[in-house]
């Protein structure tokens, strides 16, 4: 296994498959991607599957499958391997096992015998007297040989850090700059249970430094793990990796993003039709200042002019409406092929069958017109395929007398009666009865307004012409006879 410092960054993403990938998750992923592309260095996907009581089947795949969505494209990871592999932490036990050995002989670790009942007492202990809770020291002193003899016997153990009880630990971080931990109150971290399972912060030290990754880039909750995992690196002799935190995703109430925000599972947000560029440059600029005031960037220019150094330290306010900007911005600037193939899974929804290639464009535009997401277009365009059902007050302008309403529709009927099929477009039909409103006088509001409502059965819809266009003449016929039963 390959282990010498590597000669260009090496950033990694390290998610627990314990549910579904999640915006704070996407958002780590796309900052240690940038910062390795910006710097032409290597991203690694390694896969923390160490908590087995978590593990939820499936969470594997829905990380690969979000990365993949995303473009955020790995060089190694546990489905294309690499030359620091396995990169499930589940394959790498015996490294684990390896290093705590290494601890306890270098007496930088010792065994713990304390059974759970009495650990769990301890801690309600503390609690009740109000005291920092962790671990006594209880098991600190025993003999080394003595533990080991208890070991080989088969007693149950576990092993746990010796962290020194006095001076502090300095953290340098990227972000935060220097950060100073008092060891007195850092607890004797457990590293291996009595399983032979690690804990994160043994196998994240190992497979960091195996691995060589540099610098780490995770989220601040992190933070105070730090100076633990400095105190190992120092044990085993390894210079650690260099160590950036990055703020917290806030609510707009400004508590940490959660269920309670609304959903942040961020296949959810494919499946609502958000585009995976316009995600990509919001969450870019959540907690980064790209030091000008465009909003918004290509991938390209994303690599280009990412720089830790403009991270900020405070939390950073993940807001749906701003997202929603931003998605409508893409979904507007794409093609007219590649809106009707993304919005064809959301017409199938209101029954939109058979269409021709001018009726799907005509809607394309509608929906780059008035969608922020994709999973807007049934309510934007199903009425086009289902029965307007309106009172029929709603036909008349303001105050209009339904009997003059009434005579604008029987106009309008009889004009449309005339029209070719083939001249049935949204420009044509435009000029043919703006031509009869003005020059028979019929009042704008007075003649559109009922028309649009007969179309749609909306009091906010489409303008007329398009959706008379998309319809058709004999379904635009149909719906206008059917308004003018209403107010007959």
């Amino acid at each position: 296994m390959p282990n010498k410092k590597p000669t260009k960054v090496r950033t990694r993403f390290a998610p627990s498959p314990t549910g579904d990938p999640h915006i704070g998750s996407i958002w780590t992923a796309l900052f240690n991607w940038l910062y390795a592309k910006h710097h032409h260095g290597n991203f690694i996907l390694r896969i923390e599957d160490t908590d087995q009581t978590r593990l939820r089947p499936g969470a594997e795949n829905k990380i690969i499958e979000a990365l993949r969505w995303f473009q955020i494209n790995y060089d190694e990871g546990p489905d294309i391997g690499g030359p620091y592999g396995p990169y499930r932490q589940s394959e790498r036990l015996i490294l684990y096992k390896d290093y705590a050995d290494r601890l306890v002989t270098s007496e930088d670790a010792y065994y713990c015998f304390c059974a759970p009942e009495r650990l769990q007492k301890l801690r309600l202990e503390q609690e009740k007297t109000k005291k920092p809770v962790g671990y006594d020291g209880h098991c600190r002193s025993l003999n080394a040989q003595e533990s080991f003899k208890r070991v080989q016997s088969g007693e149950l153990s576990i092993i746990r850090l010796k962290i020194p009880k006095i001076g502090e630990t300095t953290v340098n971080d990227l972000i935060r700059g220097r950060v100073h931990f008092k060891n007195a109150v850092i607890d004797d971290q457990v590293l291996l249970k009595s399983d032979g399972w690690p804990t994160y912060h043994l196998a994240s030290v190992v497979d960091d430094h195996l691995m060589n990754i540099d610098p780490v880039i995770r989220a601040e909750e992190w933070l105070p793990s730090t100076p633990k995992q400095l105190i190992m690196y120092k044990a085993l002799g390894w210079t650690p990796p260099r160590f950036a935190h990055l703020p917290l995703i806030l609510g707009r109430d400004r508590s940490k993003l959660s269920k309670r925000h609304g959903s942040t599972d961020i296949l959810k947000f494919r499946d609502d039709g958000y585009l995976p560029g316009a995600i990509i440059n919001y969450l870019a600029l959540l907690g980064w200042n790209p030091k000008t005031s465009k909003e918004f960037f290509t991938r390209e220019e994303l690599i280009d002019k990412f720089d830790l150094n403009t991270v900020n330290k405070s939390g950073a306010i993940f807001d749906n409406q701003k997202l929603d900007w931003f998605n409508a911005h893409y979904l507007k600037s794409l093609p007219t092929l590649e809106i009707i193939r993304l919005a064809k899974p959301y017409l199938e929804q209101v029954g939109a069958k058979n269409l021709t290639d001018n009726q799907l464009e005509q809607i394309s535009l509608l929906v780059a017109e008035r969608a922020k997401k994709f999973s807007e277009v049934p309510d934007i365009v199903g009425f086009l395929f289902r029965q307007p059902d309106y009172e029929a007050k709603l036909l008349n302008w303001k105050t209009t007398n339904p009997a003059v309403t009434l005579q604008k529709l029987k106009r309008l009927i009889k004009l449309l009666e005339s029209c070719p099929e083939s001249d049935f477009s949204e420009t044509n039909l435009e000029d043919i009865i703006k031509t009869v409103i003005n020059e028979e006088k019929l009042g704008v509001g007075e003649t559109l307004w009922p028309l649009r409502v007969a179309l749609t059965g909306l009091k906010e819809s489409p303008g007329p012409f398009i959706t008379a266009s998309i319809l058709g003449k004999t379904k635009t016929l149909s719906r206008i006879t059917q308004a003018i039963k209403k107010l007959s």
